[in-house]
């Protein structure tokens, strides 16, 4: 399936699960699609959890969801410091409200518990923050991917063939 003409952002800070943000990216490019890593400033190294950097394009603060088909949150413990910073914050609100595909895999719903998202839905996330999910407002359920409307999450690394497929399915 071709993704030409798509703009996908994804959430970048440091201590990320690396798979969560290379994979994604990768694939994402490979099937045509534009692909941003966004983070609070651009043009920044952040490190992931074992110390490997990926270099941020542009900056939340200076770009709106509604400019993107969609955005992916990845886990590690990247999640747990977007939210301190309100610019990504209010970019995943921008997200929510544009009604893009939003996709978070692992520790990824964290952000999304930031804004109204989960409220009535279906979702799953790592286990740890399965009770951060549920006060959200969403209906957690233990499965390798969750595709409620437009939002999409998964719950690990190894569920990122699944992950990633349903997001190229909402895409085409």
């Amino acid at each position: 399936m071709s993704l030409q003409g798509k703009r996908v952002a994804i959430m970048l800070d440091q201590q990320y699960q690396e798979l969560e943000v290379w994979y994604p990216l990768y694939r994402l490019i490979e099937a045509g699609a534009q692909v941003s890593c966004v983070a609070s400033d651009a043009n920044t190294a952040y490190a992931s959890k074992l110390g490997y950097p990926c270099v941020s394009d542009l900056s939340a603060g200076d770009i709106s969801g509604s400019d993107f088909d969609a955005v992916i949150v990845p886990g590690g413990w990247c999640p747990d410091f977007m939210r301190r910073d309100e610019s990504m914050v209010n970019f995943i609100q921008q997200c929510v409200d544009a009604d893009i595909v939003l996709a978070a895999i692992c520790h990824g719903p964290w952000m999304l518990c930031s804004t109204g998202a989960l409220q009535g839905k279906r979702a799953t996330s790592f286990m740890a923050i399965r009770h951060d999910v549920t006060n959200a407002g969403a209906a957690w359920v233990d499965e390798e991917c969750v595709v409620d409307g437009k939002l999409i999450t998964a719950r690990k690394p190894d569920d990122l063939p699944a992950f990633m497929k349903a997001i190229i399915t909402a895409l085409s």
